[in-house]
């Protein structure tokens, strides 16, 4: 044993096999020291009660170029002191090894989850990890990433998409519920949690009269003579005299969307033999809120009628038996060519509901026509109602006033508004 300072660790030369040197001020701390002349600081401690019983452990503290001496005893003292008090380091080390980085857990995360969650739910963690949180944190083991990590991808994705932004706050929230399951980070440990979500905007596009007649009119150019060539620049279509011929299916795809208020993926995933024509109701297996019959309407229920059956599948994809991934492509070149260039797929879902609205149709009607567990879902539709209230109340009120002037109670027209400065 010698007292390990600077002098005595330079004078200390290497020999052909390893060799410990013990600290004679402070018990555990030692010098070790390789035949190749690497010198490591290390500190040997019994876990637990102690005792001779106990077999020895021995941690680690780094290399004579890392520490000093003087930093190296100090830090063996603070290891032997926690040992005291029931700390066991070298267990507490190779935990901490095994934690696995975000990139690795993340696989194992979707992986385990791929038959609970939703398909269209797995397909967008999925882009969300590959895109944007595996290239920012991918590589830091989980109990590593801070909310200032999270914060920092927060900020750099919310500049041009805000909205995606927050869906990754709360894919990262799943993603560490899970591992809190698997016991790698402490129960509500959450890096997102506490930064604050951008504002989403409400988004609300609903097709006019004069637009749903220009979509009509363009489903049905291109199915049949097909969309001029310069609008529709998609690849993977037959092009006749330099037109775009969308698939017809494709095209029933959309009218169903727009005719019934279905989902994307419930048109898509709908099967033959889920549709009932003599009731007029159609069973989506697995939809955004579960199991449920969507009712058929009649424009719906020809159209249905009059498509060839080629699969399993309504819709089918490229393989008969499986359906159609998406409607992006025809989706794109229709809208273009009939100049709804800022309407999304999921507005033909709110045109369906706007149009039942400004009908009369109350809002919980519309909520069981679109499949809506919640009323405040369906609430968004309520700005459209006034004005089959409007009608209902001057009816009610021309009825009124006429009463009140002795005259008959039909309904008569309410006297023109007089302009405020007349």
């Amino acid at each position: 044993m010698i007292k390990l300072t600077r002098r005595s660790v330079a004078a200390i030369e290497p020999s052909s096999v390893r060799m410990f040197y013990w600290d004679t001020d402070l018990a555990g701390f030692g010098l070790r020291v390789e035949p190749t002349g690497r010198k490591s600081w290390v500190v040997d401690y019994r876990p637990g009660a102690g005792g001779r019983n106990v077999v020895k452990r021995r941690l680690t503290l780094g290399t004579v170029q890392e520490l000093s001496p003087e930093d190296a005893r100090k830090r063996a003292a603070d290891i032997l002191a926690a040992v005291r008090l029931g700390s066991d380091p070298v267990l507490e080390r190779k935990k901490e090894r095994a934690i696995p980085t975000f990139r690795e857990f993340a696989a194992t995360f979707l992986k385990d989850e791929a038959g609970r969650l939703k398909p269209n739910t797995l397909r967008n963690y999925t882009s969300y990890i590959r895109k944007h949180l595996n290239p920012a944190l991918g590589s830091i083991q989980l109990d590593k990433i801070a909310p200032a990590d999270v914060a920092k991808l927060h900020r750099k994705v919310g500049k041009t998409r805000p909205t995606t932004a927050n869906r990754l706050l709360e894919t990262i929230g799943s993603i560490y519920r899970h591992a809190a399951l698997a016991g790698y980070v402490p129960k509500g440990a959450n890096p997102a949690a506490g930064i604050a979500a951008f504002r989403e905007e409400d988004r609300e596009r609903y097709l006019s009269t004069d637009e749903l007649a220009r979509l009509g009119e363009t489903l049905t150019l291109a199915e049949t003579d097909g969309l001029p060539w310069k609008e529709s620049r998609s690849k993977h279509t037959p092009k006749t005299n330099q037109r775009t011929i969308i698939d017809r299916h494709a095209v029933a795809a959309i009218r169903l969307l727009v005719l019934t208020g279905l989902r994307m993926r419930e048109v898509l995933n709908l099967r033959w033999k889920d549709i009932d024509f003599e009731r007029g109701i159609a069973l989506l297996a697995d939809t955004k809120t579960g199991r449920r019959y969507a009712v058929l309407n009649a424009p719906a229920l020809a159209l249905l009628k009059d498509l060839a059956r080629l699969g399993e599948y309504v819709i089918p994809g490229a393989e008969r038996d499986k359906p159609r991934a998406d409607l992006n492509r025809p989706w794109r070149a229709i809208r273009a060519h009939a100049g709804l260039h800022d309407v999304r797929i999921h507005d033909l879902r709110h045109s369906h509901a706007s149009i039942a609205a400004s009908g009369g149709v109350s809002l919980t009607i519309i909520g069981k026509l679109l499949g809506h567990t919640q009323p405040q879902t369906t609430q968004r539709y309520a700005h459209v109602v006034p004005d089959a209230v409007r009608a209902a109340a001057d009816a009610v009120g021309n009825r009124i006033a006429a009463a009140m002037a002795g005259k008959s109670a039909e309904v008569v027209p309410l006297p023109e508004r007089r302009a405020a400065n007349e």
